[in-house]
């Protein structure tokens, strides 16, 4: 199994994806806006994936988290908040704030697991940090780490309510980021002690099943290179002082943070200790390329991936829509109190 997540260009495989992807045989997918467009139109796709590998616990992801992230739109899906209505609401009431975000959760996760998508990219453990650039700004779940820890948990346990796993991210923080990763690389110049704030979450949800690397410099750990790209940041912080045992995506490697080609970036990710290489935008050379630079995935990266998808639905899971609904009027009810 090649270590690697791709995207797809459109709505249906292309004759080529589906040649390339049966030969290749990626750990899995992540759909994108250009991939969805009608409930039964996902659902054949996702069963496509799974036919093609013989596998039914198949990584297929998507970025569905609610507000201004969310690829899985209206009027098709239900519109989801984003992750400050809840610390808004923590400020006044932290436990209806925990129980909204659990409904929340799995009430989203349900419109995954009726599509056949098994994985999340949420919840955000960052950090917020006044002054940061707003990549991050109304996604995050707090600027308290404990806040962050109790809403994060709550929303994975959501999710897992509904057949989905999620993704812990951008670990190890980015939330102190002066700069939009997707379009350069930010450096974090804060000391290692101040950074244990940014780190707080993660150690308190470390025995989550999934997360996703920070493409970020952070001065205190590694001057040199992001934390994707980093055994160092990988490797001792990550791995080590953080205590995550888990899956480790890398954020997307077509992102303008990083340097080099994108197969490069993907073996660079791979040396600093990640377990799947992230491509999103279904460029055919860029797959190709990252399929002959990544090595085949070792042992321990297949019992972790076989760990996170234990979990997950077998198969796209029918809608309950009086539990969904429940689920939704429940979370608005809380949400009101703030």
């Amino acid at each position: 199994m090649l270590p690697a997540i791709f995207g797809l260009s459109g709505l249906v495989l292309t004759a080529d994806e589906r040649a390339f992807f049966k030969d290749a045989d990626p750990a899995g997918y992540i759909l994108f806006g250009r991939n969805v467009e009608s409930r039964a139109q996902v659902r054949a796709l996702t069963d496509e994936l799974r036919a093609l590998h013989g596998r039914d616990r198949l990584l297929v992801s998507i970025d569905q988290e609610g507000g201004r992230v969310a690829r899985m739109k209206p009027p098709v899906w239900a519109a989801y908040p984003a992750g400050e209505a809840f610390d808004r609401l923590y400020d006044v009431a932290p436990a209806s704030a925990i129980e909204a975000a659990r409904a929340n959760a799995q009430a989203l996760g349900m419109d995954l697991a009726e599509a056949g998508i098994s994985v999340d990219c949420l919840p955000l453990l960052d950090v917020r940090q006044p002054g940061a650039h707003d990549v991050i700004g109304d996604r995050a779940l707090g600027r308290e780490p404990q806040r962050v820890a109790a809403l994060g948990r709550a929303t994975l346990d959501g999710l897992a309510r509904a057949g989905v796993a999620g993704v812990v991210k951008h670990i190890p923080g980015h939330g102190r980021a002066l700069a939009d990763s997707h379009k350069e690389l930010p450096t974090v110049t804060a000391c290692a002690q101040e950074l244990e704030l940014d780190l707080a979450p993660f150690r308190a949800l470390s025995g989550a099943g999934i997360a996703m690397t920070a493409h970020v410099r952070y001065t205190a750990w590694d001057a040199q290179a992001p934390g994707t790209l980093s055994p160092i940041v990988v490797g001792e912080v990550i791995r080590k002082t953080i205590g995550f045992d888990g899956l480790l995506l890398s954020d997307d490697l077509d992102m303008e943070a990083l340097s080099g080609t994108v197969p490069e970036r993907a073996a660079r990710a791979q040396a600093a200790g990640c377990d799947l290489a992230l491509n999103c935008w279904a460029k055919m050379d860029d797959m190709v390329g990252i399929a002959e630079a990544l090595a085949p995935m070792g042992e321990a990266s297949a019992q972790r991936l076989a760990r996170a998808l234990a979990p997950t639905a077998a198969a796209a899971v029918p809608l309950d829509a009086a539990l969904q609904a429940d689920l939704i009027a429940r979370r608005d009810r809380l949400l009101a109190l703030a």
